[in-house]
């Protein structure tokens, strides 16, 4: 018995590979897509670059600690 996926799959789609079709449908799919805008754009990647950065610092502040503990330790 058929999957319902294969049985609702158009006759030309099981045919081979279109190179015209899979282009339409990348163009379909990118028109699908919301750009942001510029100023979203700085904005959020500021965001991530000041996360990346406070994250690493918060990091390295953790490794040290360790590092100085270990040696009271040791």
């Amino acid at each position: 018995m058929a999957k319902k996926n294969e049985a609702e799959m158009p006759a030309e789609a099981a045919s081979g590979f279109n190179i015209a079709n899979f282009y339409q449908g990348i163009r379909e799919e990118f028109d699908k897509v919301v750009w942001p805008s510029r100023k979203q754009l700085v904005s959020e990647s500021a965001a991530v670059l000041l996360m990346v950065t406070l994250s690493a610092f918060l990091i390295f502040l953790v490794d040290k600690f360790f590092i100085w503990a270990a040696d009271k330790v040791f």
